[in-house]
């Protein structure tokens, strides 16, 4: 395999430029040619492919997003769309593809490789959903981007004897408010994994109170319903004065972690190995700290289930 393309799909994640600049450079140093797809599967069916070079991918280690931008293609699930993405790579010369992105990107590559075309992909999302890793690309992030809001948040609630409700992403799991409910020290978190009783955690709240605590901080999971409507609930129920932030993209945004960007790396030159060893049909994963490939057609996992076990932690601490 002497010439690969890498993309970016689906929403952005921070760490996305870093397995981008890992795939061009050890590619190169590995004596392929490497290409960008610019807007990820749309911008492949339009034919925006260019070719990189180690100097293009200077710089882009500490950047969030993705220089390579990003869409979600309609056209690209129909076949006529993916016919077009075919002829365009096969019109380019490109052998392999490195997909970089979340679930929809991973079906995406799934089925370029159901046309023929070797791919190889990459977990990114902050949303820590991909099946068959115990980390995505971005997760740590955002995670880290929560804890720094809700300490902020905590000081001004601290201040005003209020309840803070931050209402974080991370669409059906609840990993993000986990981590960081658990990071922050913060006195209850709401996620889809776990049924929610309003009256469970008003019941916590006047517990709180009554030994003296005047503060809290709450974190709900965007996949539980909205953040405000919550607050409302409790103050209609209980009269507490409850704020709410809605984070929103803050969390998808800003310079990735040192642990994103060592991820990232490793897996972009894991990613090119495998093409050019002429492995491919393989999504990539982290599991005790080690990098897995697993054949599309494995039974791993459907979706990396969130860590239960951290609420129970929360709960025990948060007095």
């Amino acid at each position: 395999m002497r010439k690969i393309a890498v993309l970016t799909s689906g929403g952005d994640a921070p760490g996305m430029n870093v397995a981008i600049r890992a795939v061009v450079r050890e590619g190169i140093r590995l004596g392929c040619e490497v290409c960008g797809v610019y807007g990820g599967y749309e911008g492949l069916i339009e034919g925006k492919i260019r070719r990189l070079s180690e100097r293009d991918v200077g710089g882009i280690i500490h950047r969030g997003g993705t220089m390579l931008q990003t869409s979600r293609s309609e056209r690209f699930r129909t076949a006529e769309g993916r016919a077009q993405a075919v002829r365009q790579l096969q019109a380019s010369g490109i052998e392999g593809v490195v997909v970089i992105g979340g679930n929809g990107s991973f079906e995406g590559a799934k089925k370029l490789e159901a046309e023929g075309v070797a791919t190889v992909c990459i977990p990114g999302t902050i949303d820590n959903d991909m099946p068959g890793t115990e980390m995505t690309l971005g997760f740590d992030t955002a995670v880290n981007t929560v804890v720094e809001a809700a300490d902020r948040i905590r000081d001004t609630s601290f201040s005003h004897d209020r309840i803070g409700l931050i209402e974080v992403m991370g669409r059906h799991s609840g990993s993000i408010a986990l981590w960081a409910g658990v990071a922050c020290g913060a006195e209850y978190v709401i996620v889809p994994e776990i049924e929610f009783r309003i009256e469970d955690l008003i019941r916590k709240l006047q517990a709180s109170i009554r030994d003296g605590k005047r503060h809290s901080i709450i974190l709900s999971a965007e996949g539980v319903g909205s953040g405000a409507d919550i607050a409302s609930r409790i103050k209609a129920m209980a009269g507490y004065d409850v704020r709410t932030t809605v984070l929103g993209h803050l969390q998808r945004g800003g310079s990735p972690t040192a642990a994103d960007r060592v991820l990232g790396s490793r897996w972009g030159v894991e990613a090119v190995h495998l093409l050019t060893r002429g492995e491919r049909g393989r999504l990539l994963g982290i599991v005790n700290n080690r990098i897995v490939a697993h054949r599309y057609d494995d039974p791993i996992r459907q979706e990396n289930q969130s860590d239960i076990s951290l609420a129970t932690i929360l709960q025990n601490l948060s007095i």
